[in-house]
């Protein structure tokens, strides 16, 4: 169900796009409302579920995380319980960051971050080689990120 959104809110996630850590006060300022105005206009998104969640966007290399896959997966089994099963399997995955079922092509496309090419392959052993239902892995593997943006136009 799409949410009616006005101008007001449209500001006042933007703002929250940018910097998520920005104090309400300093929120209703840059979108020219009354501090309690905004607030009620921020629980009000967030109750709705616009807003999903705030978050801090880790610098990967920072942490070690040095190796971005793009994976191609194909299941030998399509049936719908069969894909949640994998889609439960990749959940518990903490260096997959996004699974996204797709179609036509592959079944699924994930997002992995790990530090290095051997945990990459530890992670593909888990995931891909010793699941049964995988019949196909293609995996690109990022040289350089030239745009990465959790911003969504509103």
């Amino acid at each position: 169900m799409d949410i009616a959104l006005d101008e007001l809110d449209r500001r006042i996630l933007t703002v929250l796009q940018e910097d998520a850590a920005i104090t309400n006060a300093e929120l209703a300022q840059q979108v020219h409302v009354s501090a309690p105005t905004c607030l009620r206009r921020v629980k009000a998104l967030r109750d709705a579920g616009v807003i999903e969640r705030q978050v801090a966007i880790v610098a990967p290399d920072k942490v070690g995380a040095r190796l971005t896959a793009i994976v191609e997966i194909t299941l030998d089994v399509q049936a719908a319980d069969r894909m949640a099963q994998f889609e439960s399997l990749v959940a518990q995955e903490g260096t997959v960051l996004q699974c996204y079922r797709v179609s036509p092509g592959p079944d699924f496309v994930l997002v992995v971050l790990v530090e290095d090419m051997p945990a990459y392959h530890a992670l593909a052993h888990r995931l891909f080689t010793s699941h049964a239902n995988v019949r196909n892995v293609k995996a690109y593997f990022s040289t350089f990120r030239s745009k990465f943006e959790t911003r969504i136009a509103v």
